[in-house]
């Protein structure tokens, strides 16, 4: 059997499992609570923006900077790991110690916030999914899709929030066959089966959630989300009660009826133009003088009764000039 725990051994595991969760959790911290990525409010443009140390619009300077790793305006010197000795409190560029060139944040002049910041910066590789936009190219704050867990900044986060549960495809089925897609990647916006989920060789861990074979992001069960597939809402053929109906745009419209594309000269190709009678618009034309007669089938009774009555007059024609002739030839016996 073994031993019996002791009360100490007992104190020392559960204190073991409490720091764990402590370290772990700052890493579990959504992004938009992170000191480097606060609002700050200028103090000179009254522009707010992310926390960074020097105005986006105005290029000013605070006088109250915040460091970008612990979030602090004041140093108090009680820590003792200060890389600038300093007696008493001290604020502003005082305290500041470097600027991080991912974030742009200040850093204080602590020795862990100056050594570990730069290596476990959130915005080391922050760039806007939508926008493509980076840090220096824009001054709003980033976040994360809680979806597809994508970096979006602040103009384009409820619009790609909006459309990120959508699939690529136009039905729920597996991409590799043709079964229902039981689980859902939201990066790669593919469904997959039970089987194809499964890579060949892998071991999963039991009550965990599938990694996607495509990304390798944890993938989610399609019924649990609101997915849903493309659609083609601005094509030019659309189905509706009434049957397919076309949609052309003004530019093809014009370019049809025998007028430019931007409503000057007419479309020409070839040094022929619409307006010659060859193009476009001439054929239309061609076709509607062709629509213009009617058939009627008495017209073509008329037309083969008269053919017919012309036929027998050349055949009685015919007779009386052989009739004629045989009797000029008995007369001349």
């Amino acid at each position: 059997m073994p031993k019996k725990k002791t009360g100490a051994r007992k104190k020392a595991e559960k204190r073991a499992v409490r720091q764990k969760a402590i370290r772990t959790s700052n890493n579990e911290r959504g992004l938009g609570v992170m000191p480097c990525n606060l609002s700050m409010l200028c103090e000179k443009c009254n522009n707010r923006q992310k926390n960074r140390a020097i105005c986006y619009f105005c290029d000013s300077v605070n006088k109250m900077p915040v460091c970008g790793n612990c979030g602090k305006q004041k140093c108090m010197a009680k820590g003792g790991d200060c890389v600038v000795k300093h007696t008493g409190f001290v604020t502003g560029m005082a305290m500041v110690g470097a600027i991080c060139d991912y974030c742009e944040a200040f850093i204080c002049h602590s020795r862990k916030c100056l050594s570990t910041h730069a290596c476990q910066c959130p915005l080391a590789d922050a760039v806007c999914f939508e926008c493509e936009r980076g840090v220096w190219e824009q001054g709003g704050r980033y976040f994360k899709c809680s979806f597809c867990h994508v970096f979006v900044c602040e103009d384009d986060q409820f619009e790609h929030q909006a459309s990120c549960q959508k699939l690529e495809a136009e039905n729920y089925k597996c991409v590799s066959c043709n079964r229902l897609g039981q689980h859902s990647c939201l990066r790669c916006k593919v469904c997959f089966c039970d089987d194809h989920v499964r890579r060949k060789g892998v071991k999963y861990a039991r009550g965990a959630s599938l990694p996607c074979p495509k990304c390798g992001q944890d993938t989610q069960e399609t019924k649990d989300l609101s997915m849903s597939t493309k659609s083609h809402d601005f094509g030019r053929q659309r189905e509706t009660d009434e049957g397919p109906q076309y949609y052309y745009s003004e530019a093809y419209e014009r370019a049809m009826t025998g007028g430019g594309a931007s409503g000057g000269e007419p479309f020409s190709f070839g040094g022929v133009s619409a307006s010659d009678g060859h193009g476009a618009g001439g054929m239309e034309d061609d076709y509607d003088d062709d629509d213009d007669y009617e058939y009627d089938e008495d017209d073509d009774d008329e037309d083969g009764d008269e053919d017919d009555e012309e036929e027998d007059d050349e055949k009685d024609s015919e007779e009386k000039s052989v009739l004629q002739s045989m009797a000029n030839v008995k007369l001349k016996l």
